[in-house]
C-alpha cells in the first residue's frame, strides 16, 4: 500500500518579512511570532483570503461571527483592524498592507508569495493574484469555502490557548493606578462611520457629550478623563493597553456613530483594562431626535457595569436615569449647530473661535432655550480677545450677555458658571465671585477639567500656591495630555518663585509641542535667574516680530544692561501700537525692563482703564517687583482687588 502524501500547509509571505501560517493561524517576522489575539487574526485571514478584493464590514461579521448575531461587531472590527495595523506597523494614512475604503469596508493590498510548507516542489511557489471569482476554490487553501470554517475553528482554538497563557502571565503588570482612590474611565473618540469626513464633527460631539454624560454620574467615584486627552488618540495606532497606562484608567469605552438626516445607529463597548475584558457591548438604532435620551441610557448602563465588575469594592453609587427630552425637530438642528460650534472651539485658535461663535449663535436661533449654546458664546467671547491681543473690552460685554443667558435658562450648567466666573475676574476683579461661581461649576460636574484649571490660576494669582497647585493636579489627572494644564502648571510655580521647576515643566511641554505658545513663558523664569543667554537662545526660536515677542526682547534685554537693543524693540513695539492699538499690558513689561518705572505705572493705569486681563497676576508676577515700593502700585493692587 503506498504512502500517504505529505500533507500540505500553506505559509503566505508578504512585505520584506513577515509570513503567515495558514495551519496554526500564526504570524512571523523574521522568524519570530507576533502576537495576535483570535478575531484580529481571524479578520486578517478573511482579508488575506480575498486579496486585492474589497471586504465589507457584513462579509467580515457573516464569515467570524455568522448572520443574525446580536454582538457590537461595529467596534469589535474596528479593535481587530487596529490591532493587526500595530502588528503589522501598517500606517492607516498611507497603508501597505491594509487599505480602508471608507464607509465600505477594507482591502489587503500588498502583494503575496505562497509557499507549500512540506513535501513540496520549490518549483510550486507562486505570487497570489488577485480573487476573480466568488465561486473559485478558495486561494488561501486551495480548499473550497466550506472548509474554511473548519481552518478558522482550529486556528480560533490554538489562539485562545495562547491568549489565556498571555494573559494569566501579564494581566497584573499594567493595572493603572486610580486617581484620589477613584474608578477613572477613559471615553476614547467615537469613530466616524458615516463614511463623509465632513460629519467628524458629529462624532467629536458625540465623545465630548459622552465625557459630560460620564462625568455627571458619580463624580465622587468616578473620575473621567476630559477630552483634551482622549482626543489625542483619534485614528491612534496605539494598543489599548498603553493608553491605558499613559491616562491612568481602568476602565475603557470605545464607540462609533453612523447616522443619516434621520436615523442614529452608536455602537459602544466598556473594556476592563486590568484583563481587557469586554464587559459590555451595545448597538443603538434610534430616530435622532432621541439623541440626548440614548446619551442618558448608555451612559446609566455603562454606571451599572462597572459598578457589578468591581464586585465587593464598589466604587460607584447606584444612579438613576438621568431625564433627557426627546428633541424636536427644530432643537435637533440646534444641537447638531452646538456640536458644530463645539468641534470649533476645541481647536484653541482665533480661526477656531470665530467659527464657533457663528455656529452657536445659528444654535441661539434655532432654539433660544438651548443653554449650552449660549454657554459656548460666552466661553469664546471670553477667550478670543485674549487670543487676538485687542483691546481686552472689545468682547467683554457680549461674554457677560451671553453667560447670563446660559444661567438664565439653566442654572445647573457647570460650563456656563465656570465662563462667568472667567469674566467677572478678567474683566471686573471681582474675585469673590469668581470663586463662588468657579466652585459652583466644579460642585455641579467635579469631573469638570476646565473648571478646575481656571480656578488653579484663579487661586494662584490671588497668592494662594498650595491650593492653586493641589487644583492643578485635579486638572491634570482629569486631561493628563492637556498642553495648556501643563503649561499654566508651570506659571504656577513660576509665580510662586519655584524657577527651577517651572522651566523643567516649560521645557517638558516643548518637548510634546515645541511651538506652544503658552510654554515662551520659560523667558520669564530665565530672567529671573539671572540666565540671560538662556532667555536670548529662547527668542531665536521664535518667528517674527509680534507685540508680544517685541515686549520679551525689550524686558529680556533691558534686564540684562543691553539698554540699546531693548530701546529698539520699544520703538518697534510702540510703532505697531500706533497702527494698531494693542492691550496696554505689552508695552508695561517692556518698560519694567528698562527700568522706567514712571511709564510702566502709566501704561499699567491705560491698562486698568481698559480693564485688562493683564492685572490679574499683578499680586504675584515677579516680573513686576521693580513697583512694588512705589504707592501707586499699591494703590492699583488695592483698586484690582488683590491687596489682601
Amino acid at each position: 500500500m503506498p504512502p500517504e502524501p505529505a500533507k500540505v500547509q500553506t505559509s503566505l509571505r508578504f512585505g520584506d518579512d513577515f509570513e503567515l501560517d495558514t495551519g496554526t493561524g500564526q504570524l512571523y517576522r523574521s522568524g519570530r511570532m507576533l502576537k495576535l489575539e483570535r478575531i484580529p487574526m481571524e479578520v486578517l485571514l478573511v482579508l488575506v483570503q480575498q486579496r486585492g478584493e474589497l471586504v465589507s464590514r457584513d462579509q467580515i461579521v457573516e464569515k467570524i461571527w455568522g448572520k443574525d448575531v446580536y454582538l457590537d461587531t461595529d467596534n469589535a472590527i474596528n479593535g481587530a483592524i487596529r490591532k493587526i495595523r500595530q502588528v503589522l506597523k501598517d500606517d492607516p494614512e498611507q497603508p501597505r498592507f491594509i487599505q480602508t475604503i471608507t464607509g465600505k469596508g477594507y482591502r489587503f493590498i500588498a502583494p503575496l508569495v505562497e509557499t507549500p510548507k512540506t513535501g513540496a516542489d520549490p518549483e510550486s511557489e507562486r505570487a497570489i493574484a488577485a480573487p476573480q471569482s466568488a465561486a473559485r476554490e478558495d486561494s488561501l487553501t486551495g480548499l473550497p469555502r466550506r472548509r474554511i470554517a473548519a481552518l478558522l475553528l482550529g486556528t480560533a482554538i490554538v489562539a485562545i490557548a495562547a491568549m489565556v497563557l498571555y494573559l494569566r502571565s501579564s494581566e497584573l503588570q499594567t493595572r493603572p493606578l486610580r486617581s484620589g482612590g477613584r474608578t477613572m474611565l477613559a471615553v476614547l473618540p467615537f469613530e466616524n462611520l458615516t463614511g463623509d469626513a465632513g460629519q467628524e464633527y458629529f462624532s467629536d460631539g458625540m465623545t465630548e457629550e459622552m465625557i459630560t454624560q460620564m462625568g455627571g454620574l458619580d463624580p465622587e467615584h468616578l473620575g473621567v478623563i476630559a477630552r483634551t486627552s482622549v482626543m489625542h488618540y483619534k485614528h491612534s495606532p496605539e494598543p489599548l493597553q498603553q493608553i491605558a497606562r499613559e491616562l491612568g484608567v481602568q476602565y475603557v469605552l470605545e464607540g462609533s456613530v453612523r447616522r443619516d438626516a434621520e436615523k442614529v445607529r452608536i455602537t459602544a463597548q466598556l473594556i476592563q483594562m486590568s484583563d481587557q475584558t469586554h464587559l459590555w457591548a451595545r448597538q443603538y438604532d434610534r430616530e435622532t431626535k432621541d439623541l440626548l435620551v440614548l446619551q442618558s441610557e448608555i451612559a446609566t448602563e455603562i454606571s451599572d457595569e462597572i459598578q457589578t465588575a468591581l464586585g465587593e469594592h464598589k466604587p460607584i453609587a447606584p444612579i438613576a436615569p438621568i431625564a433627557q427630552p426627546t428633541l424636536s425637530p427644530q432643537a435637533y438642528e440646534a444641537y447638531n449647530l452646538y456640536l458644530k460650534g463645539l468641534y470649533f472651539w476645541n481647536k484653541r485658535s482665533v480661526e477656531g473661535f470665530q467659527e464657533a461663535i457663528g455656529y452657536f449663535q445659528q444654535a441661539t436661533v434655532k432654539d433660544p432655550a438651548d443653554a449650552r449654546a449660549y454657554a459656548g458664546l460666552a466661553s469664546s467671547y471670553a477667550l478670543i480677545g485674549t487670543y487676538l491681543g485687542s483691546p481686552p473690552a472689545e468682547f467683554a460685554s457680549q461674554a457677560r450677555a451671553a453667560a447670563l443667558q446660559a444661567l438664565h435658562l439653566d442654572d445647573n450648567l457647570p460650563e456656563a458658571h465656570a465662563a462667568l466666573a472667567l469674566i467677572v475676574q478678567n474683566h471686573d476683579y471681582d474675585w469673590q465671585t469668581a470663586e463662588k461661581e468657579f466652585k459652583r461649576a466644579i460642585e455641579l460636574n467635579p469631573n469638570y477639567a476646565t473648571a478646575h484649571h481656571w480656578y488653579a490660576e484663579h487661586l494662584a494669582w490671588r497668592g494662594r500656591f498650595d491650593e492653586a497647585l493641589r487644583e492643578s493636579e485635579r486638572a491634570r489627572q482629569l486631561d493628563p495630555l492637556s498642553l495648556i494644564i501643563a503649561a499654566d502648571n508651570g506659571a504656577i510655580l513660576y509665580y510662586s518663585r519655584q524657577y527651577d521647576r517651572a522651566i523643567a515643566q516649560f521645557i517638558a511641554v516643548r518637548e510634546l509641542d515645541p511651538t506652544f505658545p503658552r510654554a515662551t513663558l520659560i523667558f520669564l523664569a530665565y530672567v529671573q535667574k539671572g540666565m540671560f543667554a538662556e532667555a536670548e537662545a529662547d527668542f531665536e526660536k521664535r518667528v517674527g516680530e509680534s507685540p508680544w515677542t517685541l515686549s520679551n526682547f525689550a524686558y529680556t534685554y533691558g534686564r540684562a544692561g543691553k539698554q540699546a537693543q531693548a530701546e529698539q524693540a520699544l520703538r518697534k513695539l510702540l510703532a505697531l501700537n500706533r497702527q494698531h492699538p494693542m492691550d496696554p499690558m505689552v508695552i508695561v513689561l517692556a518698560y519694567v525692563g528698562l527700568g522706567n518705572n514712571d511709564q510702566a505705572i502709566a501704561w499699567l493705569e491705560k491698562a486698568y482703564a481698559q480693564h485688562s486681563n493683564g492685572l490679574t497676576a499683578l499680586k504675584v508676577d515677579p516680573a513686576f517687583d521693580p513697583l512694588r515700593s512705589d504707592p501707586r502700585f499699591q494703590d492699583l493692587l488695592r483698586r484690582v482687588g488683590l491687596n489682601q
